[in-house]
């Protein structure tokens, strides 16, 4: 795909796109009234729409909040396919490739936070304050 947008040239998004084209061609075979269906077409929507939307803010708190906001819905999908596991409607094996994707996600996500919120700090540095008596 070409890039139009920044968010576009980050991993993270693109992992998140893969991985939502990954869950469509899961849930195929899923009856439409089993809950985590949906819910999983949704969480995996919300975490590329999450880290886009990330990325188009200019304060680090609300990147941060956004990339929180999409580490959420990652482990929210990743439940979901435990779910599946659970009623017997796929094995294992059939979300091992979704859950290794989610575990890179997961990864980015959280790297990208901690880069974006570790304090900056100069070594060495004093400062004073009017009044000081030395």
């Amino acid at each position: 795909m070409p890039v139009y947008f920044d968010h576009e040239k980050l991993n993270v998004y693109q992992e998140a796109i893969l991985f939502v084209s990954w869950a469509d061609e899961f849930v195929q075979p899923i009856p439409k009234n089993v809950a985590a269906k949906d819910q999983l077409d949704r969480a995996a929507t919300s975490v590329a729409l999450n880290i886009a939307e990330a990325n188009g803010k200019f304060s680090i708190r609300d990147r941060c909040r956004f990339l929180a906001n999409a580490y959420g819905s990652a482990v929210e999908c990743s439940a979901c396919l435990d779910v599946f596991v659970a009623k017997k409607l796929a094995g294992l094996e059939d979300t091992r490739p979704g859950k290794e994707r989610l575990r890179n996600i997961v990864s980015m996500l959280v790297g990208l936070i901690n880069s974006l919120s570790s304090r900056v700090s100069e070594e060495g540095t004093e400062y004073t304050v009017e009044g000081d008596l030395e």
